[in-house]
């Protein structure tokens, strides 16, 4: 970023929220939501309510009923973020991810709170769990919802609802029910993306996955080893034999499979079936990290998953991919999508005189390890932004917490999108751009002598800071190289997953 891009920040901003003044019907909360962008997006150590208002000059109670009371359609708000997102920042290589995210608490009334995992601290602790799906492309990741998970002990407590002012309507759903009705809704305000990853939480759910496909959504998600299916398509009776006795039992249904054998666990196909066992591993460059090469060796084979009614789907594909750095580690993935005969990195690109675009093992595997982008989304927006420094506990007051930190990671990707090209040395991040409108809010007062001045040391911090990535970077790449050719990889010589641009 120059100078002159640090000074037009703010405008940028001021034109950004203008998209959402039709979420409020005053001038007090348009403004109040200005505050609360600007606090998120300013050097505050804590960016709950009080801190940020005090930052502000506003009182603090004002600003706890602009997330408790004011009148405002924060849901209106969320869906205006999808909308933005799908009309501006639309790609046919976008990947949809689905996740979950969790903030300790201390205490035993925000909404949600309870003892269950929580990935922050990594461990089984007090904290509030909240699903979340998001949207990337190779240049651009940004949330797109957000919904407090709610346990049973909680959705079936009428005291502790009525204390958290839990809608009526809301009642307890599993993770992947919360994320059906978020992609659900992400689809109908025209976010497209090529695929959908998840990892084994959401995998192992069959309804989930049943209703991606009648969704008519592509996926590539990670299952666990107890996942079952089948690689021959079992028989499936559509009626009765014509010879069949009438019993006294129970009437049979159908469709129902025959007698044939059961479905497998996809560990034990991959361990003991003919079609595994006579594959040699091959290798993949996965991707390019921050850290170098990622590279795993995969094997594959047709698969028919079992549904929740117990009857095969389509045609899938089955991967088992194992760390070729740490062989124990091994994953396994299914795809409702089968790879071309001749693969291509044209994936994603609609071919001329095919009706679908080109699907190769490499795209396959690019989407199944591309679940990093959500834990970026998480990082920044919790690091930069305080999206888990909420203090408030009602059901509203968190989830109009959650959509406002969406806005502002939004516009820090917008941001970091648009200027990114303009990067000579490193990688403009989120972290840099929020950094550099928290200079602009510090100096917006100032003479126009002095706000040169800020913006010239935080340009020179940022350049500093990235170059200092890109030598960080170049180390832990040359690191990662040699360890792989002690092991005989020659990363170039690898077939390589990243996607090309079609010539």
């Amino acid at each position: 970023m120059s100078l002159k891009e640090i000074a037009s920040l703010g405008r940028k901003l001021v034109l950004f929220l203008r998209l959402f003044g039709d979420c409020f019907g005053r001038q007090e909360p348009r403004d109040l939501m200005l505050a609360y962008v600007q606090g998120q997006m300013s050097s505050l150590d804590r960016k709950s309510v009080e801190p940020i208002a005090i930052d502000g000059g506003i009182p603090p109670r004002t600003l706890q009923r602009f997330l408790e009371s004011i009148k405002w359609d924060e849901e209106k708000l969320r869906d205006r973020c999808q909308q933005i997102v799908a009309e501006q920042h639309g790609d046919p290589r976008a990947i949809g991810l689905v996740d979950e995210s969790g903030v300790p608490k201390s205490g035993n009334d925000t909404v949600g709170v309870g003892r269950q995992w929580c990935g922050h601290t990594g461990k089984i602790d007090n904290c509030v769990v909240a699903v979340h799906t998001s949207y990337a492309t190779e240049g651009f990741q940004c949330l797109l919802d957000s919904t407090v998970y709610l346990p049973e002990d909680w959705a079936n407590d009428p005291e502790r609802r009525r204390k958290a002012h839990v809608p009526e309507e809301v009642a307890f759903r599993t993770k992947p029910q919360i994320a059906q009705g978020q992609i659900g809704r992400a689809l109908d305000h025209g976010i497209w993306v090529a695929a959908w990853t998840f990892d084994e939480l959401y995998g192992r759910d069959s309804k989930f996955l049943d209703f991606l496909e009648q969704r008519d959504q592509k996926f590539v998600g990670e299952v666990p080893a107890n996942f079952h299916g089948w690689l021959r398509p079992p028989k499936v009776l559509r009626q009765p034999p014509k010879n069949a006795r009438r019993g006294r039992g129970r009437k049979k249904k159908y469709p129902r499979l025959s007698r044939t054998p059961p479905s497998c666990e996809v560990q034990n196909l991959v361990r003991y079936s003919p079609v595994f066992q006579k594959q040699e591993w091959q290798r993949f460059r996965i991707k390019d990290g921050e850290k170098g090469p990622v590279v795993w060796e995969v094997k594959t084979a047709r698969f028919y998953r079992k549904q929740s009614d117990g009857m095969p789907s389509g045609p899938c594909l089955l991967i088992v991919a194992r760390n070729v750095l740490k062989t124990d580690e091994v994953k396994y993935f299914v795809a409702n999508q089968m790879p071309e005969e001749e693969p291509t990195q044209r994936t994603g690109m609609e071919v001329e005189g095919k009706d679908e675009p080109l699907v190769s093992l490499t795209w396959l595997l690019w989407v199944a390890f591309r679940r990093w982008p959500v834990e970026r989304c998480f990082r920044e927006a919790k690091k930069e932004l305080g999206m888990d420094h909420y203090e408030v506990r009602g059901w509203r007051c968190v989830h109009r917490h959650y959509y406002l930190s969406q806005l502002s990671h939004l516009f820090c990707a917008r941001v970091r999108q648009h200027y990114a090209s303009t990067v000579k040395v490193g990688r403009l991040t989120v972290e840099q751009v929020r950094a550099a409108m928290t200079v602009w809010l510090n100096v917006a007062d100032l003479s126009p002598a002095a706000r040169k001045r800020g913006y010239e040391k935080e340009l020179k911090k940022m350049r500093y800071h990235q170059r200092r990535n890109e030598q960080a970077s170049k180390s832990h790449t040359k690191t990662k190289l040699e360890r792989l050719s002690e092991l005989g990889i020659e990363v170039e010589e690898l077939v390589s997953c990243i996607p090309r641009d079609p010539p």
